[in-house]
């Protein structure tokens, strides 16, 4: 869902959503995977989903340098998220 940033209403919309409905749900999704839990059909749409929403902004956020770290960290987790349910599954399948 493309979003024009530069409107400061949009721009407030988006990162409200980020914190109030997507990251708590990527928090829990990091906690499944660290305890040794795999990932759903759901689970791997819903990030799949956020990382193309996060690379969306990548312009806007390399003209913004006050959300460079919160985007960096976005996909510093969706990265470790993903490096981890791989490790769980392969495991998974070894039983």
């Amino acid at each position: 869902m493309a979003y024009s940033l530069e409107n400061e209403g949009i721009l407030i919309t988006v990162l409200q959503r980020f914190e109030i409905h997507r990251l708590p749900r990527i928090i829990d999704i990091k906690n499944l995977v660290d305890q040794g839990g795999v990932l759903s059909d759901y689970d791997i749409d819903f990030l799949e989903e956020v990382l193309q929403d996060t690379k969306q902004y990548e312009p806007f956020v390399e003209g913004h340098a006050e959300y460079r770290e919160l985007f960096a960290r976005t996909v510093h987790l969706y990265n470790e998220i993903t490096s981890k349910a791989l490790e769980n599954e392969r495991r998974a399948i070894k039983r």
